[in-house]
């Protein structure tokens, strides 16, 4: 999956950007945030077997990606990483001859920002991009975008933290902002707004909401697979997932979401939209410092089946493009959230995560404000042009 990149050494302070290119060093770069972040009390360890998992060849993303990681050491000490990738599903859907960057964790250091884009984007070139485009870690359906606002609280499964610093370190390096990315979040007690009633009332004919069957699982991850591809066909950045990717996201959808959890509705007895809520996995391991032995497992496994978790995320949610824009596709997704909220109160729940929604995609936030969600932290995609 890795390509292996000659290393360089940077003469001022003996700065050396390392290829990763073995399981050692590979544990350096997955470790480095422990050294960054050991003051910040927002930041989440991430599991390490987890990272490690991510970044092996059974993450099924390599199948059509390659991928380079470096670190950035001084002396004998980890100060930095960052990696780059080049995706041919993005480029067979996009034609845009653009390359990726992620993992970006450094000391608040101009040269060691410096060092690593340098080495990234000359890995880039070489590989015949003319752009840099990110942070992704690994893809846009992975975890994307650097945090450039809302450092006050912890990042909900699946969203990144960062520290103040990166954004302005990164806009050093010639980087300009591409997209932005918005974290909404809601009290489930809110209650939904006073017309969903009249709506829901004059389409009860034809509309019907239900739970994942889980009786029939892989058929209904099917039809969530093919609603999302449907909805999103069309938004900034999209590619698909390809069908081992949603295989194995099934496969934490299986062992973390109930059924109640997930809802689909159908209009005139044809899947039309979908949402699926995740318990907040991040809340529930913080204070296990990324490590599940020797009885961290044990720890995950009594908050995941006795304890539950307090608060949620929303990371899918679609409605078919044929309804997007209409008062029937608002209809759908107010119909969607309702019934969650009322699933995540019964769990003791006090949070919602919905996100992340697209700076310009205004007909969503326009819904997810009417239930009373508030944009509370943002991630920020940049661009380079490659000289």
């Amino acid at each position: 999956m890795q390509n292996r990149v000659a290393s360089k050494k940077i003469d001022a302070g003996r700065l050396r950007i390392i290829a990763v290119t073995g399981s050692r060093l590979m544990r350096k770069f997955i470790e480095l945030p422990w050294s960054l972040y050991a003051k910040d009390p927002c930041w989440v360890p991430p599991l390490i077997f987890e990272r490690k998992e991510h970044l092996s060849s059974k993450n099924p993303y390599f199948e059509h990606a390659e991928f380079q990681a470096w670190i950035a050491c001084r002396d004998d000490r980890v100060v930095g990483r960052i990696s780059a990738q080049v995706d041919q599903l993005h480029l067979q859907h996009h034609h845009d001859a653009t390359g990726f960057f992620g993992f970006l964790e450094a000391e608040d250091n101009p040269e060691i920002f410096h060092a690593l884009f340098e080495i990234a984007e000359e890995w880039l070139r070489q590989k015949g991009m003319r752009r840099i485009r990110g942070p992704f870690s690994l893809s846009v359906n992975d975890e994307c975008g650097l945090l450039v606002e809302g450092f006050d609280s912890p990042p909900a499964i699946m969203l990144g933290h960062a520290l103040p610093y990166y954004g302005p370190r990164v806009e050093e390096q010639g980087f300009a902002k591409e997209q932005d990315l918005l974290a909404y979040r809601v009290h489930p007690e809110v209650s939904p707004p006073q017309h969903l009633e009249a709506l829901a009332k004059r389409v009860a004919g034809r509309v019907k909401i239900r739970t994942m069957r889980r009786d029939r699982f892989e058929e209904d991850l099917e039809i969530i697979r093919d609603i999302f591809e449907d909805a999103w066909s069309e938004n900034w950045g999209f590619i698909p997932f390809t069908q081992a990717e949603f295989a194995d996201l099934g496969k934490n959808l299986k062992l973390l979401v109930d059924a109640d959890s997930v809802r689909i509705a159908e209009v005139d007895g044809e899947p039309a939209a979908m949402i699926v809520m995740f318990p907040n996995i991040n809340e529930m391991i913080k204070d296990l410092n990324g490590r599940l032995l020797p009885f961290g497992w044990l720890k995950l496994l009594w908050r995941l089946k006795v304890v539950g978790a307090k608060s949620a995320r929303i990371p899918l949610m679609g409605v078919r493009r044929r309804y997007q824009g209409s008062r029937l596709g608002a209809t759908l997704a107010l119909m969607m959230i309702a019934p969650l909220h009322v699933n995540a109160r019964k769990q003791g729940m006090k949070e919602i995560d919905m996100s992340w929604i697209l700076e310009q995609n205004h007909g969503i936030r326009k819904i997810i404000e009417s239930v009373g969600s508030v944009c509370y932290k943002r991630y920020r995609i940049y661009q380079k042009e490659l000289s």
